[in-house]
């Protein structure tokens, strides 16, 4: 429990539910989603697939529960579109259909390596940062977020690269991935063998009740133990949630007890290169320019970066009807397919991230990689649409996820903080009274 802490960072299941209601939504306060047995016709996927209109004015939100079960009637899942942020919310994926199932129906050609669209991948980050950096220098204070959004955006394509090199997905010559891979993630001080091996095991157990290394639901026996720590976890998934992987960085990446006896090796060269660059980078950095300029230069876009990391990672897997399951009921198709969320960016962001954000095709198989991401998920699009949760990114979708995605619950899925704990949970409350709730 020690660690569960750093675990914040990626990790986030299903407990009870805050949902906003619109004016739209005629469910009265309180409903369940029924279960529903029956799955929807088979017939042209693309045409089956739903979409929810957007909404732009400020709603209420209200407490509304939901099922475990996602419903398979159309006007069910329409009202949880509206009141979660998504723009599809998708019919449960049959026990009956494997991960390898899924994985052939994917066009061969999305497997390829392409050695020019990778090096133009780090020609792109390259070029964007270095953009970033002149920014910072000549921009006037009040241009400064600006001049930051834009580099810790760049900066975030390194480190997409260097997820690439560690699925191996970037070269087929082994060891230029592992020198790509460490030099992209040192200038966000990230140890690259440590995150990768703690990587695959995101992989391994998407979506898993205590298993899974990105974000995971807060158990209520942890939430309950400690005050002071039940405090920070509040903090940590409410308000500074989209920082929340800096937290997750610090504990799993650099304790050498955290990893098997033959992974130690790499990963103490791993350690040793970041270690380096602290050692040369920053007092150079600090040298040429100040601590002013240490905080401008580098400070800023690394957290700048770590905004665009805990956001990535925490909608790609969480929401109000996206359930982690144990061992005994996991299963890995339901968990790759419809546990992870298709999420559409600012055309800007999704160049300069290289299309991470183009996931659910990622978890069907990692080996795809990143530029032909967006052909793996027409393809699922046009053989699986129906089953596809996704979401163009908008406040009511962060507003529903650090605001009623909290403590686990095997019924509900997730319960929001100020149901637990109501009189701990001002900083929830502040949100949801605060934060704005546009689709």
């Amino acid at each position: 429990m020690s660690c569960r802490l750093a675990d914040f960072t990626f990790h986030v299941p299903a407990p009870g539910q805050r949902a906003v209601r619109t004016s739209r939504l005629k469910a009265p306060l309180g409903m369940q989603c029924i279960r529903s047995g029956s799955p929807l016709q088979q017939g042209r996927l693309s045409r089956q697939r739903l979409f929810c209109k957007k909404v732009s004015k400020v709603v209420q939100a209200v407490a509304l529960p939901v099922s475990p079960t996602i419903p398979d009637d159309v006007e069910q899942r329409k009202q949880m579109c509206e009141s979660y942020g998504f723009t599809q919310i998708g019919v449960s994926l049959p026990q009956n259909v494997t991960l390898k199932d899924v994985m052939d129906s994917l066009p061969k050609k999305v497997f390829e390596i392409d050695d020019i669209k990778a090096w133009k991948s780090v020609l792109i980050s390259v070029t964007s940062y270095a953009l970033g950096i002149c920014m910072i220098a000549k921009s006037p204070w009040y241009l400064l977020p600006l001049a930051w959004a834009w580099t810790g955006t760049a900066v975030t394509g390194f480190f997409v690269i260097g997820h690439d090199c560690a699925h191996k997905s970037f070269s087929r010559n082994k060891l230029v991935e592992d020198i790509i891979g460490t030099l992209a993630f040192l200038p966000l001080i990230y140890p690259y063998e440590p995150w990768r091996f703690k990587h695959d095991r995101h992989h391994a157990k998407t979506n898993m009740l205590l298993e899974d290394t990105a974000w995971q639901p807060i158990m209520k026996k942890e939430f309950d133990s400690k005050p002071v720590f039940r405090k920070g976890i509040i903090l940590g998934y409410g308000p500074f949630r989209t920082w929340m992987s800096i937290a997750h960085w610090l504990v799993w990446h650099f304790d050498l007890k955290k990893f098997r006896p033959n992974e130690v090796g790499r990963v103490k060269i791993s350690l040793a290169c970041v270690f380096a660059f602290i050692a040369i980078g920053w007092p150079l950095i600090v040298y040429k320019t100040g601590i002013i300029g240490w905080l401008k230069f580098w400070f800023m876009p690394w957290m700048g970066y770590h905004f665009w990391m805990s956001t990535f990672t925490m909608v790609h897997h969480t929401a109000p009807h996206v359930p982690f399951k144990n061992l005994d009921e996991w299963n890995a198709a339901q968990a790759q397919l419809g546990g992870t969320v298709h999420c559409n960016y600012p055309r800007w962001i999704e160049i300069l991230c290289h299309d991470i954000n183009v996931h659910i095709p990622h978890h069907i198989s990692p080996r795809i990689p990143s530029y032909n991401l967006r052909a793996a998920h027409q393809s699922l699009q046009e053989n699986w649409g129906k089953y596809l949760n996704e979401a163009n990114w908008n406040w009511r979708l962060m507003k529903t996820i650090m605001t009623t995605c909290h403590v686990y619950s095997e019924e509900q899925n997730y319960v929001a903080f100020d149901d637990v704990a109501p009189k701990e949970s001002l900083p929830i409350k502040f949100l949801r009274t605060f934060m704005p709730d546009y689709a």
